[in-house]
């Protein structure tokens, strides 16, 4: 990939990789894992240790599920402190921290039986690229969230009062260019959620971001210290890293992602497939621990709990106040302006944010090819009808007793409309291709 620096991912990344794979989660008190000492029981045993009375026999109680320090991680998380997965039989669940991204990718490659992990909270377009790159199968389980990501820019830029537009940006990028400098731009994976979000806002402005600028990859938890340091410029996460930057007086929110596109699909619960096809009532049982966790996340009265449990040293080890007032939709941006409960603002259940609409990942694959990533002739209906369960979602919510008026009847949310009146009909994304002046491909 043109003009993405390596640097900290051999910095942070590679050192991690090779920590995380032997040993899962960063509690120094033994209970990084959150996980249960009955792994000498046997599988016929527990598989039916369920307080669900009509909860299908689980082939396995034992999953291993990686997570990164990021609110719409949540669902995960509270599935384990809530104990809702092993209400359906899931007894043995381990919930483990990863460094970063490609760690997480790393770490499914190999699974857990050798050492890795099974599933995991993930940006929603991993699961393809590591079926069609990495030639691991993938499915896509479910959808974590909706919206809750946001772009931040360095404190030296205020006067500039880069907001929705990336216009107010691009004098500053020529300046560079110029004096033979860059303005450097912190993604958290290369073709993840976080690079197209800001890849989209900076090519609407005129941004090349593949020529103007230089795109570095960084894991979430380091992106407040790189900025503070002077090594990055701007930056796409999620939180709580953006609220904590604005609290550190280190920089300020451009935009929240919702405002780019509203009600956006971002992270995902993917699994390897074999996992799956081997466990599929397992696999179920997850899910519906997942999905009432979503369910739980999503009640006000719920917020500062959850916020407090992700807080935790084992998860996030972050200030409770990083994370719960842009969870409840406070968002302060940092530069004067401010918003209470934002439409904006994270869903983990609300109006279908758990569903995976196949129409959403289409888009993604799209952009993945308008970038690079994926090349001109991927069969994107082919693959997005191999990775995206949600089929499996649909039988989960019926078993859950999810009502029948929460459950989606179409793949296809419709035609999407973004910030800038760009359209994207999942049903002819090569005329959305064609449309987009700024691509690679």
């Amino acid at each position: 990939m043109s003009n993405i620096s390596r640097r900290k991912f051999i910095i942070t990344s590679s050192l991690a990789a090779a920590t995380s794979i032997i040993a899962h989660g960063c509690s120094s008190n033994n209970s990084q894992s959150a996980t249960t000492d009955s792994a000498a029981s046997s599988t016929a045993q527990l598989a039916n240790n369920s307080t669900v009375s009509n909860a299908a026999k689980v082939e396995t109680t034992k999953a291993k599920l990686g997570f990164i320090a990021l609110t719409d991680a949540a669902p995960l998380i509270i599935a384990k402190e809530k104990g809702f997965f092993a209400k359906y039989g899931m007894t043995d669940v381990e919930v483990s921290k990863q460094k970063s991204w490609p760690v997480t990718r790393d770490n499914l490659k190999i699974g857990s039986s050798g050492g890795g992990i099974d599933g995991a909270h993930i940006l929603t377009p991993m699961p393809y690229l590591m079926t069609i790159n990495d030639k691991v199968p993938m499915y896509l389980l479910a959808r974590l969230n909706v919206n809750g990501q946001a772009i931040s820019v360095a404190e030296k830029f205020k006067d500039l009062k880069v907001g929705l537009q990336s216009k107010s940006l691009k004098d500053a990028v020529n300046k560079a260019k110029a004096d033979k400098k860059s303005i450097k731009v912190a993604i958290t994976f290369p073709g993840g959620t976080h690079d197209l979000w800001i890849r989209y806002w900076l090519a609407a402005g005129g941004i090349n971001p593949d020529q103007d600028v230089v795109l570095e990859a960084v894991p979430p938890p380091q992106m407040v210290a790189n900025m503070k340091v002077g090594t990055v410029d701007t930056f796409c996460v999620g939180e709580p890293w953006n609220a904590q930057l604005v609290s550190q007086k280190l920089g300020y929110t451009a935009l929240v992602t919702g405002e780019l596109w509203n009600d956006h699909p971002e992270k995902a619960f993917a699994m390897r497939k074999d996992w799956v096809d081997k466990n599929p009532n397992a696999a179920q049982a997850l899910l519906m621990a997942i999905m009432e966790a979503q369910q739980w996340c999503e009640k006000p009265e719920n917020k500062e709990e959850m916020c407090k449990i992700c807080a935790d040293r084992k998860y996030f080890n972050v200030a409770v106040a990083d994370i719960l007032e842009r969870s409840k939709g406070n968002i302060d941006y940092g530069d004067g302006r401010k918003e209470e409960n934002f439409a904006y603002r994270m869903k983990f259940w609300a109006d279908n944010a758990s569903y995976p609409y196949k129409s959403h990942d289409t888009w993604f694959l799209t952009e993945e090819i308008r970038w690079g990533y994926l090349p001109k002739d991927t069969k994107i209906k082919e693959m997005v009808d191999q990775v995206n369960r949600e089929d499996l979602w649909k039988q989960a919510a019926k078993a859950l007793g999810v009502s029948a008026a929460e459950i989606p009847t179409s793949s296809s949310r419709g035609v999407e409309t973004f910030f800038d009146g760009v359209k994207f009909d999942p049903e002819k994304p090569e005329e959305y291709l064609k449309s987009l002046q700024l691509k690679k491909v």
